[in-house]
Formats: structure tokens, C-alpha cells, sequence
């Protein structure tokens, strides 16, 4: 089964960008949908942005519409999260998933792979 570990995170002032890695191990990422999801401090984690290869679709939420785009390099068995305009409130533990689905849900039990996490704060 796939595996995934996340980087890239880091501290960042609002208005700058930041790009997440998700690498992938056991499996071939183009094999699945990959989400990507956060959760702030005391909050539950949320779905953000979504790819299914198969069906060349994206999936996001209208808050990162613009902002956040999902890529894929299949060199590196790795995905990517791009992050431009980064505001304080996008500041959470990123986390990204891997889902046979395609199209991909937005629920969190409909992706069965998970990276442990990366910390992305955003100052004002």
C-alpha cells in the first residue's frame, strides 16, 4: 500500500506562498486521487483540494479557489501544493491523502492513505 510523507511547510508572512510536497512510497501516486486537507488548533480537519488523474479534474473549496493549486510529478512519485497569497488563517497542519475514488470525495473517510502532517503559519 502507498505511503506519503509531506514537506515544505514553514513559516511564511500573509501574502507569500509556500509549495507543499507529498511524496509517495509502496504505490504509484498517478495510480490514485490525492487530496489535500488542514486542520487549525482546535478545529476539525478540512478538505481543501482534490486531483484525479483519470478524469483530469480538480476539486476545491471555494476558499483556496484561485489561491491553492494541486500538481503532480510522476518522476518523482510526488504531488505538490501550491500556495500563493497565504493569509493568517491559512494557518494549519496540512495533510495530504491518497484515494482509490475518482472522482475523489471530500470526506475524510473516503481517503485510506495519509501523510503524517506538515505545519504551515502564516504571520500577519
Amino acid at each position: 500500500q502507498v505511503q506519503l510523507v509531506e514537506s515544505g511547510g514553514g513559516l511564511v508572512q500573509a501574502g507569500g506562498s509556500l509549495r507543499l510536497s507529498c511524496a509517495a512510497s509502496g504505490g504509484t501516486v498517478s495510480s490514485y486521487s490525492v487530496g489535500w486537507f488542514r486542520q487549525a488548533p482546535g478545529k476539525e480537519r478540512e478538505f481543501l483540494i482534490a486531483k484525479s488523474w483519470s478524469v483530469d479534474r480538480t476539486y476545491y473549496v471555494d476558499s483556496v479557489k484561485g489561491r491553492f493549486t494541486i500538481s503532480r510529478d510522476n518522476a518523482k512519485n510526488t504531488v505538490y501544493l501550491q500556495m500563493n497569497t497565504l493569509k493568517p488563517e491559512d494557518t494549519a497542519v496540512y495533510y495530504c491523502a491518497a484515494t482509490n475514488l475518482a472522482p475523489p470525495g471530500v470526506r475524510l473517510n473516503q481517503y485510506g492513505y495519509w501523510g503524517q502532517g506538515t505545519q504551515v503559519t502564516v504571520s500577519s
